[in-house]
């Protein structure tokens, strides 16, 4: 008798006009409830896939950066055109524990994997500095001959970021690529004109004690450890003197290059 006053209760509600209020609002509920589950459920399914998708969309940028690079198609290409990738802890100058390309965006949403950089030694005006970072390496046989470090800091009207790109030496220049700014058009601006960043392979970062010796000149550069200032734009130059010192140093990739020069990566 319950069953059966419970399946004419139900079937009695579906008779009901569809402009009732209550099975309107009854509906949009159930709609909504389905949806949200459909929705959850195809975004965990397809997680995996975004993951690989961007990974691999990173992969192509970073190449295609490279390629801007005197002389490094060529140097891809007897490499087989290949660059490996690794997620480095900064501190510790190794290669992460626990923490993939995949995983790297998670555990950076996490504050606990950040760490804030004493005013003093905040070159590139950043605040605070992941505690990890995704690099990428090519390499000459068993030996590391190109390495792709991924840069930021504060330029004269925002955010810059950058990829470094050092030899084999860790302490030459191969090329730098500008991926976001907000510099002055015609001014600041002009730090992604391949005009001027073709002026960056070549020139030497530290000097044969091992000091940071690299600078952005104010006009033209007079040392192997310069580059040519931009005309008009002293700030910005002054901001990649200071973006590039930071992540070269010891808080920033010091010790990962320092593992490299070991031979540990």
């Amino acid at each position: 008798m319950a069953d059966h006053d419970r399946t004419g209760g139900w079937r009695g509600f579906l008779a009901q006009p569809n402009d009732t209020r209550f099975k309107t609002l009854f509906m949009a509920l159930a709609v909504s409830v389905g949806c949200a589950v459909l929705v959850s459920g195809a975004t965990v399914l397809l997680r995996p896939i975004q993951a690989a998708n961007r990974a691999a969309e990173e992969q192509a940028r970073i190449e295609a950066l490279v390629l801007g690079i005197p002389g490094m198609e060529d140097l891809l290409s007897e490499a087989g055109g290949t660059l490996g990738t690794v997620v480095v802890d900064l501190d510790a100058g190794r290669a992460a524990t626990g923490v993939t390309p995949d995983t790297l965006q998670t555990a950076l949403a996490d504050a606990g994997n950040w760490s804030a950089i004493p005013p003093a030694e905040d070159l590139a005006g950043l605040g605070q500095r992941p505690d990890y970072a995704q690099i990428y390496l090519l390499r000459d046989g068993e030996e590391v001959s190109l390495v792709l470090l991924p840069i930021s800091g504060a330029g004269y009207n925002g955010r810059i970021d950058a990829v470094l790109a050092l030899g084999g030496d860790m302490a030459t220049i191969a090329g730098l690529a500008v991926t976001a700014h907000s510099e002055t058009p015609g001014l600041g601006g002009r730090i992604e004109e391949q005009g001027w960043l073709s002026d960056f392979p070549g020139t030497r970062t530290h000097d044969a004690d091992g000091n940071l010796r690299f600078a952005v000149a104010r006009g033209a550069a007079s040392s192997v450890y310069e580059v040519d200032g931009i005309t008009g734009a002293t700030r910005t130059s002054s901001a990649v003197t200071r973006i590039v010192r930071f992540w070269l140093g010891p808080l920033g990739y010091g010790p990962v290059i320092d593992a490299i020069q070991r031979g540990d990566f």
